[in-house]
């Protein structure tokens, strides 16, 4: 059965004459006469949450019609929302924090590291059968997600510079005590006891503040994806979201087939990349050339099996597109799809995948 999934987008409230970042992101939101929109540390930026679906067009056709929701509400106030991982003009205010008392306490631990939290993601949720198995799936899928940041980033600039960097989100992200690899763990037991022993020492104040590249979700039954940037086409968020639900798929069968309880990346033949946990991180997430940014989609899929060689397809022929992921924007953004006209209809997610 092809497990369900959804995704979260973070948008960045700017103001339509000069580009810039404002702290209006209650105002826009109070505009929208639907749920499923918050704000988030920082009052520039607004939170959307998809519904759940069953397929990739499903995902498209919801994030799609929640664009267009929020760029009409923005147009009436005089602003515009960017969905990407920084933008290129912002002034760091510490005064601009979203009024609320965690966010606030963040603020007063980590002073500038959340000052400068001036960042966007996208994050996906995949459903799994229970938290144990989504603990040691993390283990099985984390050596795949770098791809998935080169595929996404769209973060080259940095307060008025170019920074060199496809995701100089990632490099701000990083420096959260959380934030980066997982690590493997044998159950949710033991996956909790560390999530407490980071509270007790003081490193966190909640386990919502665990800023793992993919991490079991603390209110759902989903394995949530955390790496990638903000991405300003939707069409890449759903194809990120299609190749993490089948690595997220194929860990699960995996670990099902595996003997005992407590399958580890030992047990299921799979390791980690050579380079240490960090190396392929920053590889993906800086613009110098490398194979993982080149190639992710035939080397991610032959990991995932035959369960992602049914990813995006041309509707006539079903045969692979992946052209469209090889042309990239400097900011990792996908140039061109299969045909002129972007979207399913041009290069469609199979229904199966």
């Amino acid at each position: 059965m092809t497990p369900r999934l959804g995704a979260e987008e973070e948008f960045h409230v700017l103001d339509v004459e000069s580009g810039r970042l404002v702290p209006r992101a209650a105002e826009l939101i109070g505009r929208l006469a639907r749920p499923g929109f918050t704000t988030e540390l920082q009052r520039s930026v607004v939170e959307s949450n998809s519904g759940v679906h069953g397929t990739l067009e499903e995902l498209y056709t919801d994030l799609s019609s929640t664009r267009l929701r929020l760029d009409s509400a923005a147009a009436g106030l005089g602003l515009a929302v960017a969905a990407a991982g920084t933008v290129p003009l912002a002034r760091v205010r510490p005064l601009d924090v979203t009024a609320d008392a965690r966010y606030e306490r963040m603020v007063d631990d980590y002073r500038m590291v959340a000052d400068e939290q001036l960042i966007c993601s996208a994050q996906i949720h995949v459903d799994v059968p229970d938290r144990d198995t989504a603990v040691r799936a993390m283990c099985l899928v984390s050596p795949w997600l770098p791809p998935l940041l080169a595929l996404s980033g769209s973060s080259p600039y940095w307060l008025g510079s170019d920074t060199g960097y496809a995701s100089w989100r990632t490099m701000l992200w990083q420096r959260w005590p959380t934030a980066g690899p997982a690590g493997c763990h044998r159950d949710a037991a033991d996956y909790d006891s560390s999530l407490e022993e980071l509270i007790r020492s003081g490193v966190i104040s909640d386990a919502g503040m665990v800023y793992h590249d993919v991490r079991p979700s603390a209110h759902q039954r989903t394995l949530e994806l955390r790496i990638c940037d903000a991405c300003p086409r939707v069409e890449t968020v759903v194809l990120v979201a299609g190749l993490f639900r089948a690595l997220v798929r194929e860990a699960c069968e995996r670990l099902a087939r595996a003997d005992g309880p407590c399958a580890t990346a030992a047990t299921t033949g799979c390791a980690p990349p050579p380079g240490g946990p960090r190396d392929p991180v920053w590889r993906a997430s800086s613009s110098i050339p490398q194979a993982a940014a080149r190639r992710p989609p035939e080397r991610c899929c032959a990991a995932c099996g035959p369960g992602c060689a049914r990813r995006w397809r041309r509707p006539a022929t079903g045969t692979p597109c992946t052209r469209s992921w090889r042309r990239h924007w400097p900011s990792g953004a996908p140039r061109t799809g299969c045909a002129a006209s972007p979207g399913p209809e041009a290069c469609s997610p199979a229904s199966t995948c």
